[in-house]
Formats: structure tokens, sequence, C-alpha cells
């Protein structure tokens, strides 16, 4: 599956993965916007998991800031 697959209106979202001990940093970056958020998941979640919790965060920041 294709980023552009899970977030299809939201243009170009680029993740960065980081690891950091048990645990995994995702950050979310609207490509258009530049506007980013981050979230901290266990490493037991899935990458699909991760990327749609980010999504989502992402989405509600959007929402938050084109108000």
């Amino acid at each position: 599956m294709k980023d552009r697959d899970i977030a299809p209106n939201m243009g170009e979202v680029l993740f960065e993965f980081v690891q950091m001990g048990g645990q995994m940093r995702v950050a979310a970056v609207h490509a258009k916007s530049g506007t980013e958020v981050t979230i901290i998941a266990p490493l037991t979640a899935s990458e699909l998991q991760m990327k749609n919790l980010a999504l989502a965060k992402l989405r509600r920041a959007l929402v938050r800031n084109s108000s």
C-alpha cells in the first residue's frame, strides 16, 4: 500500500520513523503547508497503525490551523 492510498485527499505527506528505545517516534509533515505533528507509538504497532494515527493527528492540526 502506498502512502497516497491512506490519505488520498491530503496531498503529499512525508513520514519519518525514529526508534527511541522501546518506542517509535513518527513525524508526519504535510508537504504543501509545512505542518508537522509527531506521535510516539509502541514498537508492537504496525507501520500502517502508526501512519494512521499520525495522519489523524495531522488532519486535526490542519483543521485547527485553517480557522
